[in-house]
């Protein structure tokens, strides 16, 4: 437990001054950590680093979450990425007579993708102006208020099993308690800056915050069963790897951008 506190907080003073920074340190830190988030989907997979299927697929992760328009590329269209990655995934396919095989093109194929649009959803929050760190310290808010309140009323309220078959300690009350949690973070964001956020703006970002936070636990913790591992990962001792401590934030960050629930301009 010690280790996993003094992880915790040195890890989150790290991304919390990355944060305010802004700008390149923000970005090139979470460009990093997509990086090492798809490594270690690479490896739930057991598939070889080296393998052409996975640099293509590296490659596209690269081209999604990059920041071109703060490198001076704005035109560059990155969400267009995933039919050309597509067909040349596919295309290796055939090139390697099906020794690369198409359900490792699928599966690399929804890595980029899950992996790529969430931190590259995170990084568009930042970048917007001039509110980018208000609105990231909300979503980020809303997701650690969600986490902490689930695992308190959880142990605390806890005993309608949440689905035992994914993750047997979750419970109703205590994702119940993530959605209250979450609310309350959201409302007070709200109180201390009406002139940029409505409260009823806030709850809606709260609420979905907790519940697409939630599921997105969920989808990496079934994942982790499915392939019979742990953790995805060793960056973060006590803590996992970075699938493990981005799996809310991945599910998060893009709804609220496509729901248009964060502005972007």
């Amino acid at each position: 437990m010690k280790q996993r506190i003094a992880t915790g907080l040195l890890a989150g003073l790290l991304f919390a001054a990355a944060a305010v920074l802004g700008g390149w340190y923000y970005n090139v830190l979470l460009l990093l950590l997509a990086l090492i988030g798809f490594y270690e989907y690479v490896r739930l997979n057991d598939m070889k680093l080296g393998h052409p299927l996975v640099l293509c697929a590296y490659a596209g992760l690269v081209v999604i979450v990059f920041p071109w328009e703060q490198a001076g590329l704005s035109a560059f269209p990155n969400q267009n990425v995933i039919w050309p990655l597509a067909a040349l995934l596919l295309a290796i396919t055939v090139l390697t007579k099906n020794k690369a095989t198409l359900d490792g093109a699928a599966l690399l194929l929804m890595g980029a993708v899950y992996i790529g649009f969430g931190f590259a959803a995170m990084i568009d929050v930042r970048d917007t102006e001039p509110n980018g760190l208000f609105w990231t310290a909300l979503a980020f808010g809303c997701i650690w208020a969600s986490d902490t309140g689930a695992y308190f009323a959880g142990r605390w309220l806890g005993r309608t099993k949440l689905w035992p078959a994914i993750s047997p300690n979750k419970t109703v009350e205590g994702a119940a308690g993530g959605v209250l949690a979450a609310l309350a973070v959201a409302a007070v964001f709200a109180l201390a800056a009406p002139e940029w956020l409505s409260v009823g703006r806030a709850l809606a970002i709260g609420l979905a915050a907790s519940v697409a936070g939630q599921l997105g636990d969920l989808i990496q913790s079934a994942y982790k069963r499915l392939r019979g591992v742990k953790d995805t990962g060793r960056l973060l001792p006590g803590h996992g790897g970075v699938l493990d401590r981005c799996d809310s934030w991945l599910i998060v960050f893009p709804l609220l951008v496509l729901t248009g629930l964060i502005p972007l301009a």
